[in-house]
């Protein structure tokens, strides 16, 4: 057996997928396949069928369509910037504090914080006092 890619995306999966449909293999084969070139954790049993669907179905793109549902609204490059500049004034901000005087949500000061800003970077390049 070959020794599986470790670094692949899931584009990378998609398109063989296509591709060995298009061949006309079956989603079962396919889903075996993609498990010993890329491993287990590429892609599910029910995800590569699904594919297979869409691709039988006439799909092309190989990314995800947009996602319906309410677009975000606090986790916008202004509150972003402004959480920034607190966080660089004073660290021990909590993001409680943060978000009560910015007047936004705790849970977007944190999704800010944690992952828009990635705040470990802070703690590496040091602070400037305001």
């Amino acid at each position: 057996m070959a020794t599986p890619i470790k670094e692949w995306s899931k584009l990378e999966v998609r398109a063989v997928v296509r591709f060995l449909f298009s061949k006309g293999t079956k989603p079962s084969e396919i889903h075996k396949q993609i498990a010993e070139t890329y491993g287990e954790g590429a892609m599910s049993r029910p995800i590569g069928y699904q594919w297979c669907t869409w691709f039988g179905e006439g799909r092309t793109s190989l990314g995800d369509e947009p996602k319906s549902g309410r677009p975000k609204t606090s986790t916008n490059e202004e509150n972003t910037t402004r959480v920034d500049e607190l966080i660089r004034c004073d660290r021990r901000m909590k993001i409680r504090e943060i978000a009560l005087k910015l007047e936004i949500p705790k849970s977007t000061v944190h999704e800010i914080v944690h992952h828009t800003l990635d705040i470990g970077r802070y703690l590496q390049n040091g602070f400037q006092k305001c």
